[in-house]
Formats: C-alpha cells, structure tokens, sequence
C-alpha cells in the first residue's frame, strides 16, 4: 500500500505525514520525531508493526494493511486534559466509527473501542516531559480494518471500509480531541455513560464490585461489596466470569 496523497493529507488536518511500509512500533518513530523538533500534527502511519504495543506492555497484532497502525503527535498546553486524554480520544474515535462499522460501538474504560464486547480499536497515550511541563504527547491508535486468523474475536470496519476512508474519518476526530481542555464535559460524561459497556456489571479487576461509570477527571467509580464508592485511575476493568 502506497502512502496517502498530500491532498488528503491537506484534508485531514495534518502538518506532516510520515508513512511507513514496515515499522518496530509507530509510538517509537513519532517520539524520534517529536524529539527533533517535529510539529503538532505529525501523523506517523505504517502498513505494518513488528512490534506494536498496548497498555502495560501488551502487545498489538499489526498484520500488514490490516488495519489503521498510527501515532499522532501533539503539543499540549494543559496539563490538566492530559488526565483524560484517553478516554476523550476513545470517545472522538467511537464517534468517528460509527457510520463505518454495522453495531453499536462502545467504549470500555480506560482505552477500548468495542463493537458487540469485541475490540475494534484501541488508544496508547505517552507524554513526554521537560521541567515539569509536557513537551509532547504521542497518542497511538489501532483500528482493525479485518479479523487476523490468530485472534479471531476482534471486531473490524466494514470490508468496504479503505484505509484512506478511515483517515479521513479518524484524524480530524483525533485532532479535536487532543486540543480539548480540562476534565471531561458533563456532556462528554454522558456521551461515554451511553456507550459504557462496563456500567452496572461486576469486576474482578482494578477492584471488586460493579462499575458505576466515569468520573470527569477520568476515574472510573467501582461499588465495592461493602456499598462504598471507589474512584480508580489506574488498571483495566476485568469482568467477573458471570457479569
């Protein structure tokens, strides 16, 4: 697969474009950049990851052409969105999906997008730090464009979904999201609550209890056996065997 035009790179918003057949991770690259001074809006794109990575050192299937393998590069100003930059990113991306896939998409507390309780897309945020002040974010997506045959209870776009057609869809929404300020909106809350795959069912993980949803600094609230509320920011929601 060939790199984007520059007029769609001129359409979706971006300051530069650094595309990629093969790459160790597009997370690795975009830091290189960032480091050398690359601008807010560097797009790194590849059609492929030998090692693409997750939250807490999991790793991303990033077969090749199979699906939208990025990392965004921004410069923030608030330190503040940074707290929420995941969620306020999975929400921008469910919202930009939806039109492309043929099910609900939901979100699922701190960083998935899910169609059907299956993972369609996933977000990786890094900050980098120069006292005390964030110098850059990168912020990594994965978008399954099909099912690979090792994981075969993933969620995809459609088939007639391009890769052009996701950037076109996906960048804009990422762009948005990184420029937002402060803790989620109570319209953001409400927009997350309505997607929120996890809300009202038990886990086992970060916590014991039944998820009560999202906090506007992006917690998320687990009611505990003993009725109390507990507001976590870190870990990732494990459902109980039978929730």
């Amino acid at each position: 697969m060939t790199a984007p035009s520059p007029a769609l790179i001129h359409q979706v918003g971006l300051a530069r474009l650094d595309y990629h057949v093969r790459v160790t991770s597009t997370m690795d690259v975009a830091h290189d950049l960032a480091e050398q001074g690359a601008p807010a809006g560097t797009l790194v794109l590849a059609a492929a990851q030998e090692t693409g990575r997750g939250r807490s050192g999991k790793s991303w299937i990033s077969e090749p052409n199979a699906g939208l393998w990025c990392t965004l590069v921004e410069r923030p100003l608030d330190t503040r969105a940074l707290d929420v930059l995941a969620l306020r990113v999975g929400l921008a991306l469910a919202e930009a999906l939806t039109p492309l896939v043929d099910d609900v998409v939901q979100l699922k507390w701190p960083n998935d997008v899910l169609v059907a309780y299956r993972k369609l897309a996933g977000v990786l945020i890094e900050v980098r730090w120069r006292d005390g002040r964030p110098e850059w974010v990168a912020i990594g997506v994965g978008i399954n464009r099909r099912v690979p045959p090792t994981f075969p209870d993933v969620a995809c776009v459609r088939a007639d979904v391009s890769r052009d057609a996701l950037l076109l869809a996906v960048v804009p929404a990422l762009r948005r999201a990184a420029a937002g300020v402060g803790p989620l909106t109570q319209t953001e809350c409400q927009a997350w609550s309505a997607r929120d795959c996890a809300l009202g069912r038990r886990v086992i993980a970060p916590a014991l209890g039944t998820v009560g949803g999202i906090t506007p600094d992006g917690g998320v609230q687990v009611l505990d056996l003993q009725g109390s509320v507990r507001v976590l920011h870190s870990g990732s929601l494990i459902f109980a065997p039978d929730a």
